[in-house]
């Protein structure tokens, strides 16, 4: 059984026991959390696609921990002109276990 599922904008494809990283959410670790915007089911042979969401469908997840992910390097650069610069950013994520699929 799986099921897709949308959270910080992007959507993910999960099955039970999954480790994922989403975009940061506003919870603290070892907290249960309950992801209601399902966009689809699937269970063997029978496939549910919501319209735009499943009815009733939802998936437990626990929160692992909070951190951020590694540095990527933004560098802006004109030739011949003089310009540079550097900057750096990492971004934060949420660290989810997936525990159950209820549709």
């Amino acid at each position: 059984m799986f099921a897709v599922i949308e959270t910080g904008g992007k959507q993910y494809r999960v099955t039970e026991g999954d480790s994922i990283l989403v975009e940061k959410l506003d919870v603290v670790p070892d907290e249960q959390i309950t992801l209601d915007r399902v966009l689809l089911v699937s269970s063997g042979d029978s496939v549910t696609v919501g319209r735009p969401t499943v009815d009733g469908a939802k998936v437990q997840a626990k929160v692992v921990n909070q951190g951020k992910a590694k540095k990527i390097i933004v560098y802006k650069f004109k030739a011949k002109k003089n310009y540079r610069r550097k900057q750096g950013h990492r971004q934060p994520y949420t660290k989810l276990l997936i525990e159950k699929i209820e549709a």
